[in-house]
């Protein structure tokens, strides 16, 4: 070995050694603290990338509560960010204008309503570019030739409900009162333009595009604002842009994702569902722009589209996730499949491109979503980061993770995500958490899997193992994989969950006694499920935002139909039994699981009375079972704000530590509130407000 061979050995022990010795696990403080990328938009002569970091308010190092902040950055390689706005700027719908001399978003200043704005590549203040009186700007597209810009805005204000509500008369009638949305076209120029051309519009839109000569608009609309709505009757109406006039729509019979124009306008590329029970949106189309006739391309195949766009060349790339993976797509125009990029470890979530250049977003199992860039003309056909957020992660001692397969009671093969404890799995197997994910019309990838209500890599430094099955109802596998619990609530997706835990038993990871259950949505049905027919499986259950009564979760939520369509396929009148029966309060009489429920108080997907039910009959009727609810004021289906997420996080955390780590399940409840960071408000008693 030489000396300068030496020298680099040396200096590569001294760093190991280092890193060795600053090693730490995962906190939850580490994750009130993540950022990631958001918006990615490529400039048009592919020089520049612009994007958004997104991040929340560092509640444990004392920030003032909030929710997400971006930052608008832009790059030309990597590591060379460039941050274009001030702090206090919070920028979404970011895009380059036609020339690329401008990087435009939407943004409400202090006292105004959301407007388009404007802020020069080569330096320069930031202006607004246009706006709609008195009304929210929800998204916009430039016209071809960077002199307009087409918006898309709120209703214009009631006057009468204004007045009345000014007067004590605030009452709201229930899925009436919703309008519809405004389509306009504004110059764009030195000054602001008060004249606006209002484009009419079918129904209620909720996303548009226009063809490259400025002619027509693709809108996506329903025929009411109901989320209802959103699953099961949005639509692409291709219109004339001169005047409104509808030219053709796009049947589709079921959902509807991403929406594309080719380079030449002829085409769209079309994300959407097969048929009306079709789970989700992950069947790739091409639509001929001119009659609205669509066709599929990669229809029954064992994967999920979940973003595509055209490249400049006519070609469309495309991100799909194929099990717990993913691979770039390049689809030739006509369809035929040209090549297929593997990332590797990357997960692939969206992809952006112009002048040649194909931006992604992509996270993996070491870090949270990053800008990387795709050079077709490497060997290997790399993908180049740009980015690097969260320097501390190098700190970091993860768990780890791989994906695992195992056979099922009835002989299907079952994926999912496996992160192994820090420093390995103990004799007897590790505490496990199965960390169950919602929809069911969702899957987990095999990349960063750590979140305020996802235990992950947090866990993993506590001593536990943690698994993340795609059992039957999951997106990745295909329509057929996606359809096998409908009409069967429980059955076979909650038993998978089971059968994953058994077979984790049989290879020596887990520990069948210390097992626990958590997820929200329908990962918090299946968390309730597990707490209370499956009880004598999972010795804690954390659930959130979960479903305990099939029969008044119909009346009290806002997607019936896609209940029925995707899910039941049948009413709670058909058969009120066995709806009865597929509900966790029917079996309570089974439960001794300690379970903690954790719910918004202003959800409307599921609502939280569910969560009530289950609290109220676990209390009543097992009252030697440990149970603790708690509702987050002002958040919805999921957490939002910075301090809300950090608490549950705590929680959660707290509540398997306390059940879960020691298999005891008599244990006395933790205290009522969790001990928040020293540096966080309200830390202690006579802290600052």
């Amino acid at each position: 070995m030489n000396r300068m061979a030496l020298t680099a050995a040396t200096l590569f022990a001294s760093v190991s050694i280092a890193a060795t010795a600053s090693a730490r696990p995962m906190t939850p403080e580490d994750v009130a603290k993540i950022e990631s990328i958001g918006a990615i938009a490529v400039s048009p002569d592919g020089t520049r990338v612009a994007f958004t970091t997104v991040s929340l308010p560092d509640v444990t190092e004392g920030e003032e509560n909030g929710g997400f902040e971006q930052v608008l950055k832009i790059a030309t390689g990597p590591d060379t960010a460039t941050v274009y706005l001030p702090e206090d700027v919070s920028p979404s719908g970011v895009q380059f204008n036609p020339d690329g001399s401008m990087v435009s978003f939407v943004w409400a200043a202090d006292g105004e309503d959301r407007a388009v704005w404007g802020v020069p590549i080569a330096g320069g203040t930031y202006r607004k570019l246009a706006e709609v009186a008195d009304s929210d700007v929800l998204s916009y597209v430039w016209g071809p030739n960077g002199d307009t810009i087409f918006m898309l805005a709120t209703a214009e204000e009631d006057e009468q409900r204004t007045t009345q509500r000014k007067a004590g008369f605030n009452s709201v009638v229930y899925e009436e009162e919703a309008r519809l949305r405004r389509l306009f076209e504004a110059s764009v120029g030195e000054e602001l333009d008060a004249e606006l051309r209002e484009i009419p519009v079918p129904a209620y839109v909720t996303g548009f595009d226009i063809t490259p000569d400025g002619k027509t608009g693709i809108v996506q609309s329903k025929p009411t604002p109901q989320i209802d709505d959103t699953y099961t009757s949005l639509r692409v109406h291709i219109i004339d842009l001169a005047d409104g006039n509808v030219k053709a729509i796009v049947p589709t019979p079921g959902k509807l994702g991403d929406v594309e124009v080719s380079p030449d306008g002829t085409q769209l590329s079309m994300i959407a569902g097969v048929d009306k029970n079709d789970p989700a949106e992950t069947t790739l189309h091409l639509v001929d722009v001119a009659t609205g006739e669509y066709r599929a391309l990669n229809e029954g195949a064992a994967e999920a589209t979940v973003d595509a766009e055209w490249l400049a060349n006519g070609r469309l790339a495309a991100v799909v996730h194929v099990g717990a993976q993913s691979v770039l797509r390049i689809y030739n125009a006509d369809g035929s499949v040209r090549r297929e990029i593997d990332p590797g470890s990357l997960i692939l979530t969206s992809v952006e491109s112009a002048g040649g250049k194909v931006a992604v977003s992509a996270n993996s199992p070491k870090h949270p979503t990053e800008l990387f860039v795709w050079n077709p003309r490497s060997r290997d056909n790399a993908f180049e980061r740009w980015t690097s957020h969260n320097p501390w992660l190098s700190e970091i001692t993860f768990g780890e993770q791989r994906t695992y397969t195992y056979t099922a009671r009835d002989g299907q093969q079952v994926e999912g995500v496996l992160v192994l404890p820090v420093g390995g799995v103990p004799e007897g197997g590790a505490p496990t958490i199965m960390n169950v994910h919602g929809g069911p019309e969702a899957h987990e990838s095999n990349g960063w899997i750590t979140a305020y209500s996802k235990p992950g890599q947090v866990a993993a430094g506590q001593g536990y193992a943690v698994f993340l099955p795609n059992y039957r109802g999951s997106t990745g596998y295909g329509t057929a994989f996606s359809k096998q619990h409908q009409g069967n609530y429980t059955d076979p997706e909650f038993a998978d969950i089971v059968d994953a835990k058994r077979a984790l038993v049989a290879e020596g990871i887990t520990d069948a006694d210390r097992t626990g259950i958590t997820g929200g949505s329908y990962g918090g049905y299946a968390s309730a499920w597990g707490a209370t027919y499956h009880s004598d499986e999972y010795a804690a259950s954390v659930m959130f935002v979960g479903i305990s009564n099939q029969v008044s979760k119909f009346g009290t939520g806002d997607i019936p139909y896609e209940m029925y369509n995707v899910h039941s396929r049948a009413w709670p009148w058909d058969d009120w039994m066995k709806m009865l029966e597929v509900s966790p309060v029917y079996h309570v009489d089974k439960a001794n699981t300690p379970t903690l429920i954790m719910h918004g108080e202003e959800d409307t997907r599921v609502d939280p009375g569910q969560s009530l039910e289950l609290y109220r009959a676990l209390k009543v009727r097992k009252p030697d079972v440990p149970v603790r609810l708690v509702f987050y004021p002002g958040e919805g289906h999921g957490n939002r704000m910075a301090g809300s997420r950090y608490d549950y996080n705590l929680r959660m955390m707290e509540w398997f530590d306390t059940y879960l780590k020691t298999g005891d399940r008599k244990a006395d409840m933790p205290g009522p509130r969790p001990q928040l960071a020293e540096g966080a408000k309200g830390a202690t008693a006579d802290s600052d407000d």
